[in-house]
């Protein structure tokens, strides 16, 4: 994942850009966990990377997820937490698609 990926999706240093990609995933993510976003989950994850101005570290990337990275712990503990998958529009898939 590029660092300007997360910039383009409207994850930045100064916080979510109106009317972006980031905006709206805040917004629906909210709206499904009964109005706030979860620590941890995509939008925070996301803007975590982009207030940090740096994905290098992560371990998502345009191959994969890198084994032994925090990528691969997130991918760990969300299938564990799911029953042994990861789940379409969840974290890890949400993350690793931008």
């Amino acid at each position: 994942m590029s660092d300007q990926n997360v910039r383009n999706a409207g994850f930045t240093s100064s916080g979510i850009r109106g009317g972006s990609l980031a905006s709206s995933m805040m917004s629906q993510e909210a709206r499904a966990s009964g109005g706030g976003v979860h620590s941890g989950g995509p939008t925070s994850t996301l803007q975590e990377m982009g207030a940090r101005g740096s994905t290098h570290s992560s371990g998502f990337t345009s191959s994969g997820i890198s084994s032994g990275s925090r990528a691969s712990q997130m991918m760990s503990q969300e299938t564990r937490s799911h029953g042994g998958g990861t789940p379409r529009g969840g974290t890890t898939s949400t993350v690793q698609s931008i």
